[in-house]
């Protein structure tokens, strides 16, 4: 199909001017809050409304941090104003910080995945505008996986964190500006709640149907089609496993330094995964796990959107394990540790699931979350 041209929440800003004119604007965005003519929603904001603070997100509202960095308070050399961190000690705007605006404004490219930490901070922006009377204004972006199809499992909310807060699939499969909506339904919050929508955007487009430039929305999601594996690989964040960090290619490269990879690669063929392919690699990572080290595993891609890129993910996590059950670790000693977090269960961890064992269990619930998320489709 030809590229479509997709115009964003911040393209159709005059949909939410009414909300904004004459009123103390605060803005959650990061580097790719731009619009089709690549200018920032900050400069935006601030040459056409009062633009009086700014609040960031995890990697700074320059996009300076990596994954996990502490963003620190300052003020923006660009426009003078001053930014709140959201990513460090405090990740909930307080009333001081609410006092500086009368609207607060979220712009932000999030990439389909339940442990992607944007959500979050746009929720937790959305119960202290709700604690404090200050309405919320959401510009929606593309889902660059695509809205149609839903993965994975679905978080126990005992496992509740900063990568998984709420009872949703791995791939949840809503726009951000629909995901606020949801927000505000399952935390029954009383907020004047708008979204600046997406026009010429269809539920079943991934990015590469669209004319959208992307941006890297975090240091480690160089392409849109990382975000199609990412919905499957970022289990390995939590074990002793490189998943490709300080590559060119992070959560498409699995591998450690005790894996033969032809030995993995012919077992994850052998699974003959529809969409996903599978080829035998080396790395050298440049920091991350096994930083300097030659590490052998895989390639793996989703090469469409309805690839079962989490299903993949999971049988390679199996798969490795079975091959080298004294060599691979799950990092962190408590209930609460990485691949729970991240996988929304301790049943695999503690053994009482395989990968197939999981993804049955929460076959039902996939289901019934495809089903409740539709009173939240906008398009």
């Amino acid at each position: 199909m030809a590229q479509v041209a997709v115009m964003t929440g911040l393209d159709n800003l005059k949909s939410v001017h009414e909300k904004l004119e004459g009123k103390r604007v605060g803005l959650m965005t990061h580097p790719c809050g731009f619009d089709r003519n690549l200018k920032s929603a900050i400069d935006i904001m601030n040459e056409n409304y009062r633009l009086t603070a700014l609040f960031a997100c995890e990697h700074g509202i320059r996009g300076d941090m990596q994954a996990g960095d502490e963003v620190q308070n300052e003020v923006d050399k660009e426009t003078g104003v001053p930014v709140f961190s959201m990513h460090g000690k405090i990740k909930m705007p307080t009333e001081e910080m609410l006092n500086e605006i009368d609207v607060m404004v979220i712009d932000l490219q999030d990439v389909g995945a339940r442990f992607y930490t944007y959500l979050y901070s746009m929720a937790n922006a959305m119960i202290a505008c709700a604690r404090y009377g200050k309405p919320v204004v959401v510009l929606d972006r593309i889902n660059p996986i695509g809205a149609s199809v839903v993965q994975g499992t679905l978080l126990d909310e005992n496992f509740h964190s900063f990568v998984g807060e709420y009872a949703v699939p791995t791939r949840y499969g809503l726009t951000i500006g629909e995901f606020a909506y949801f927000v505000k339904d399952h935390l029954k919050l009383d907020i004047d709640l708008t979204v600046s929508k997406l026009t010429g955007w269809k539920r079943e487009y991934l990015w590469k149907d669209t004319t959208a430039v992307w941006a890297p929305p975090s240091p480690n999601m160089p392409t849109p089609e990382t975000a199609l594996m990412y919905i499957g690989t970022c289990i390995f964040e939590g074990t002793n496993l490189s998943e490709g960090r300080g590559t060119t290619t992070p959560f498409e490269l699995v591998g450690a330094p005790f894996i033969d990879a032809g030995k993995l690669e012919k077992r994850m063929r052998d699974y003959d995964l529809p969409g996903i392919a599978v080829l035998r690699a080396s790395f050298t990572p440049t920091f991350s796990k096994w930083q300097g080290e030659m590490c052998s595993g895989v390639r793996i891609r989703a090469l469409t959107g309805a690839a079962d890129a989490f299903r993949a993910g999971l049988y390679l996590l199996d798969t490795i394990r079975d091959m080298y059950p004294n060599d691979v670790q799950f990092l962190g000693n408590t209930a609460l540790a990485g691949i729970n977090l991240l996988l929304g269960t301790d049943d695999y961890r503690a053994g009482r699931l395989d990968a197939d064992g999981l993804i049955n269990k929460h076959l039902p619930l996939i289901n019934e979350f495809k089903e409740t998320k539709k009173k939240y489709h906008m398009y």
